[in-house]
């Protein structure tokens, strides 16, 4: 397990983008904020949309859509499919995994993270646990004898900042403490999955180009009894029909356990653009979007770096504003200019990037 993957690929197979159909993509420099749609995505959204008003909505085969889900997740996250659970947002999944906290401990999480990540375990005060922040370059050595779980995004929202994940999960098993590692903003363009943590959340909508409301978790076996499944309901059983009513209503042997009635109008999409990644080589993804990303810092005067998403200072945001006149879709996060690059990005994009940004 390591998130320190070469930020000088080696050849790679090239990408299918025509295949995947990408309805827009030039232009589009915002993996970072929200995925595109292929158009086997966009038909399943649509299916749904046309299913629900002409009255053939069927709730029993959304269902099966939402296991083959967490089948295709578990694939692409590399653990087994009892490992997952399906829920709607991070911040839901987050606050099952603060139940594991136990009162009075120290949670240490990444200075400037995100706040789905961030913000639920800071609601543990009223328990007497206190969240210590420190830069993520520094998490490892900043583990304490009173940290009971190291909570931190693979890759920084406001800056694409990769986490030495492998370090600061060894200083957190050394120091008997827990990992959350949020997955958000890494799963789907940088092969590291997360079966070397002891917990992840990971909303599907940007990287893994699924509509928003589809999120999941992952919980490392024998973990399940350490947290608590308090957004139970019926979806939490392994038999879900036979268990919507209060007096049978039995929790899920694995991580199943910890899920929500999942958002229907997002199963269909998540299942056709789930598979469509899991069909994808992750070293060629990994290959292309930091291919493109290197290209364009090389645009910006910035050295090579590690990451698919590229930020600059731009406190003022000019920069941002010229990119938009041009037609350039991007954004501005903690003072910076974001960029990134993903499945439906060319060599075009860069030369795009450069002429609006006179360079």
């Amino acid at each position: 397990m390591s998130a320190s993957v070469s930020s000088t690929p080696t050849a790679a197979p090239a990408l299918p983008i025509a295949e995947l159909g990408f309805a827009a993509g030039r232009g589009y420099l915002s993996a970072c904020t929200a995925g595109l749609p292929t158009a086997a995505t966009t038909d399943a959204v649509h299916a749904f949309v046309d299913g629900w008003a002409s009255g053939r909505l069927d709730a029993r085969a959304l269902g099966v859509q939402a296991r083959r889900c967490r089948d295709l997740f578990a694939g692409i996250a590399g653990v087994a499919t009892d490992r997952v659970a399906l829920g709607s947002q991070v911040s839901q999944l987050v606050s099952v995994v603060a139940t594991s906290v136990p009162d009075g401990a120290e949670v240490l999480c990444a200075a400037g993270d995100f706040a789905s990540l961030a913000h639920p375990l800071e609601q543990l005060a009223r328990r007497g646990v206190r969240v210590r922040y420190a830069p993520v370059h520094r998490l490892a050595e900043e583990v304490s004898p009173d940290t009971a779980l190291v909570a931190f995004s693979l890759v920084q929202s406001a800056s694409g900042e990769i986490a030495d994940a492998e370090a600061i999960a060894a200083a957190a098993a050394r120091g008997g403490a827990r990992t959350l590692v949020d997955l958000t903003q890494s799963l789907g363009w940088l092969p590291v999955g997360a079966a070397s943590f002891d917990f992840t959340v990971c909303h599907a909508y940007k990287w893994l180009c699924a509509p928003r409301g589809a999120a999941f978790l992952t919980v490392r076996e024998e973990l399940d009894d350490e947290l608590v499944p308090i957004a139970a309901g019926w979806c939490s059983a392994d038999d879900v029909w036979a268990s919507c009513y209060a007096g049978h209503t039995p929790l899920a042997e694995g991580a199943g356990r910890f899920d929500v009635s999942p958002a229907w109008p997002a199963i269909g999409g998540t299942e056709a653009a789930l598979r469509g990644v899991a069909a994808l080589d992750p070293h060629a993804v990994h290959a292309h979007d930091l291919g493109l990303a290197n290209a364009a810092r090389e645009v910006l005067g910035l050295p090579a770096g590690d990451s698919a998403i590229v930020t600059w200072a731009d406190p003022d945001g000019r920069e941002l504003a010229a990119l938009t006149a041009h037609g350039i879709v991007a954004s501005g996060r903690a003072g910076n200019a974001r960029i990134s690059f993903h499945l439906w990005n060319t060599a075009d994009d860069v030369e795009l990037l450069a002429r609006a940004l006179g360079r």
